[in-house]
């Protein structure tokens, strides 16, 4: 848990440093400036109001105990367990099995389930998935994930400067150097994007088997959730991206090159390190 704390903070430090890289580049000091106005800003954002984008993003809605009381009783009994106030909790129409936290402290918490995991899952199944939630909230990993992909994004967004004012001279980057961050800089962004999202789906997988006491559980609810979204994948668009991070495992459809560039590690090694965890051996 140490070591991913340590590789987290040095990620979004490069990912920062990136930014201010590139703005310094594209505009000189004034360029710097803006950058880290822009960072501070957006980070800001991201801090805010990760909850409401990714809420808003499964369409999903508050539901109360009388709804799902089963629901209700694993999160109140797990929150109790860590020591930690109660989240609020939501259901997405979606019929994938699916699930996330998001929040930017376990006081400002809320747990989104979907309708498609609420009826695949068992109980012991579904309390392995909230264990796994929880944990993120607890280790502030929704914050962090905001705040990476906000970072990631503003790479982007200083190509479209670079390519419409930048100049050929010794002042900025020109048209060329502006189409290559255009080109470099997302793919870079999202690498450490990318290594920051594994390292912590692999930490919420261990604290969150630890908090339920049943590795083998999340085991077997990884294995449901991987299968019911090769039948029923969610289509590729910005909305959804902009949640697709958090969710517990990755909701769209994966093949070819698109593996190498999912936020998730493979369901296979999560299980397997699961299983380690119950002492469990092939």
């Amino acid at each position: 848990m140490h070591h991913n704390g340590l590789r987290t903070a040095v990620l979004l430090g490069a990912l920062s440093a990136l930014i201010l890289v590139v703005g310094a580049w594209i505009g000189g000091g004034g360029g710097l400036r803006l950058a880290l106005v822009l960072v501070l800003v957006t980070n800001g954002l991201a801090y805010f109001f990760s909850d409401k984008i990714a809420l808003s993003a499964m369409r999903a809605r508050p539901v109360a105990e009388v709804e799902q009381p089963v629901l209700y009783r694993i999160v109140r009994e797990l929150s109790y367990d860590a020591r930690q106030p109660m989240p609020r909790l939501y259901v997405s129409p979606t019929m994938q099995p699916n699930a996330f936290a998001t929040g930017r402290n376990p006081r400002n918490a809320a747990v989104c389930v979907t309708h498609g995991i609420l009826g695949m899952l068992n109980e012991r199944e579904l309390k392995g998935v909230i264990g796994h939630e929880l944990s993120h909230v607890y280790n502030r990993d929704i914050l962090i994930s905001s705040i990476a992909g906000a970072l990631a994004t503003m790479i982007t967004y200083f190509g479209y400067i670079g390519l419409f004012f930048g100049s050929d001279d010794d002042e900025g980057p020109g048209v060329l150097g502006a189409l290559l961050v255009m080109i470099l800089g997302p793919v870079a962004a999202s690498m450490i994007q990318m290594a920051i999202s594994r390292s912590r789906e692999f930490a919420a997988d261990e604290s969150g088997a630890r908090l339920t006491g049943d590795p083998l559980a999340l085991a077997s609810a990884l294995r449901k959730i991987e299968m019911g979204i090769r039948q029923l994948p969610l289509p590729e668009n910005a909305r959804l991206a902009s949640a697709s991070h958090m969710m517990i495992a990755n909701p769209f459809r994966q093949a070819g090159i698109g593996r190498l560039f999912s936020t998730h590690p493979p369901i296979a090694e999560r299980i397997s390190r699961l299983e380690r965890m119950a002492g469990y051996r092939r």
